[in-house]
């Protein structure tokens, strides 16, 4: 249905006068009048009873009235709708050394069917720092990214941002090129006997709390050190530079060259996926 010609029936209504609905529309009350017709010759009904001192609802007028209002409002979302389907989304997916969006990259593409566009995104890579002092404001209003990709078992991550966990990934051990147990194709709970693990903080990894629970009570041979904050390189440096033993991921076995990523025998599995803010960038 024509929208002027209900915007005229609208305003006429409430404004009670041809005249004075024409100079609410920035037309003339002929034409405001002509609008009015044209809508009672679609309908089929007197809307409006003209009378000297101006205009008032029939009882069908009365009936239409909400209804058409009802339209325009259903027309604009339905305007609004169409528009913001047609705009093109940025979304800024982070990068870092531990960090990468490669796997949420090949996911894309392959969603997207080569670039078929239907996804209706624009990806913007941006890099960033894996310091601790980076990653706690990372997803921030205001922040430099929307999301990334990583572990995803984080207890605060969880409850500060929005997690979708795209698989799992075994939990390995980095070792020191030059240690006793670099040359090993695997490890048991036997060759950690004596050394020292580095795992990130009690709280902030539920399975990772799940390891150190089993060497406090099952492998008191084993020496704890706490990692100082979540992984960034640093962290890689300290296990290299004291020697020692340091839980690690496939997805980090290239990251310190001075360090080998062997398998363990304990059937720990992290989490990963995509942790991303709870409202995007526009």
């Amino acid at each position: 249905m024509d929208e002027r010609k209900l915007k005229a029936f609208i305003t006429a209504a409430d404004r009670g006068s041809l005249a004075k609905a024409g100079q609410a529309l920035h037309v003339s009350a002929v034409s405001v009048m002509n609008q009015i017709d044209g809508l009672e010759d679609v309908v089929g009904v007197k809307l409006l009873e003209r009378t000297t001192q101006g205009v008032g609802l029939t009882a069908a007028g009365r009936s239409f009235y909400e209804d058409a209002q009802r339209m325009l409002s259903l027309e604009a979302d339905a305007i609004r709708r169409a528009r913001a389907a047609s705009e093109e989304r940025v979304i800024r997916v982070g990068t870092s050394i531990l960090r990468p969006c490669k796997a949420l990259m090949d996911l894309w593409r392959e969603i997207d069917g080569a670039g078929s566009g239907k996804l209706n995104c624009q990806i913007k890579i941006v890099p960033f720092d894996d310091g601790p002092d980076t990653l706690d404001s990372l997803l921030s209003p205001g922040g430099p990214i929307d999301c990334f990709v990583g572990p995803c078992d984080s207890t605060e991550w969880q409850q500060r941002y929005n997690v979708l966990q795209m698989g799992t990934t075994p939990c390995r051990l980095s070792v020191p090129r030059g240690h006793r147990l670099a040359g090993k194709e695997r490890l048991t709970w036997e060759d950690l006997e004596g050394e020292t693990l580095l795992l990130v903080r009690r709280g902030a990894s539920p399975i990772l709390d799940q390891i150190r629970d089993e060497i406090l009570a099952a492998h008191p041979g084993v020496r704890l050190a706490d990692a100082p904050h979540f992984y960034d390189t640093s962290v890689f440096n300290e296990c290299e530079a004291r020697g020692c033993l340091m839980e690690t991921l496939d997805m980090w076995a290239g990251v310190h060259p001075s360090l080998a990523t062997i398998p363990m025998d304990w059937g720990y599995e992290m989490s990963w996926g995509v942790i991303y803010a709870k409202e995007l960038g526009e």
